[in-house]
């Protein structure tokens, strides 16, 4: 099944200014959620963001806030459980889960949403956690649970699903 930009919203998961500095491959994994948003917001697919502890850990990084429509303030590692279901659009059952740490708020995030019955998309060279096994792990327990593991390559053709797309030239400026 191909991921439908229509049915999606992108959730940028706890990419805090403090915490960022202690995850594996950092730069890459801001550089591709950077990417995702912009390509989402192109193509009319909500993003959303969540902060974890921001007394502790601060905001998300700015040039992430700047992209996101709106962002929970949480405590729960699980965003479902301080109102993420209420912020989603509704109408869309496909929800793409981004961000840090892979094994805790990501983790935790996806499988809440896979319990309340959302498709759930888990672009996998856009999470991060301060070890990459940690990463590993949880990106494997996520597939054997249902979500799809895809890159952001791979999520931004499916949603534009055709070269003729009127925003195929940004979206590709994006990618390369």
């Amino acid at each position: 099944m191909l991921m439908d930009a229509n049915q999606a919203v992108l959730l940028i998961v706890d990419l805090q200014g403090r915490l960022m500095p202690a995850i594996h491959d950092a730069g890459l994994v801001l550089a591709q959620n950077l990417r995702l948003a912009k390509i989402a917001r192109l193509l009319d697919v909500p993003v959303l963001g969540t902060e974890q502890n921001r007394q502790g850990l601060g905001p998300n990084v700015e040039e992430i806030a700047a992209l996101c429509e709106r962002t929970l303030h949480k405590t729960h590692f699980g965003a479902c459980f301080d109102g993420l279901q209420e912020m989603l659009p509704p109408g869309r059952k496909q929800i793409v889960v981004t961000g840090c740490e892979a094994h805790v708020c990501m983790l935790q995030t996806a499988i809440g949403l896979l319990e309340l019955g959302y498709e759930v998309i888990i672009a996998i060279d856009a999470v991060g956690s301060r070890q990459g096994a940690s990463r590993d792990a949880a990106l494997a327990r996520l597939g054997k649970l249902g979500a799809h593991l895809v890159t952001v390559e791979m999520l931004a053709f499916e949603w534009l699903r055709d070269c003729k797309h009127p925003r195929f030239r940004e979206v590709l400026t994006l990618i390369k």
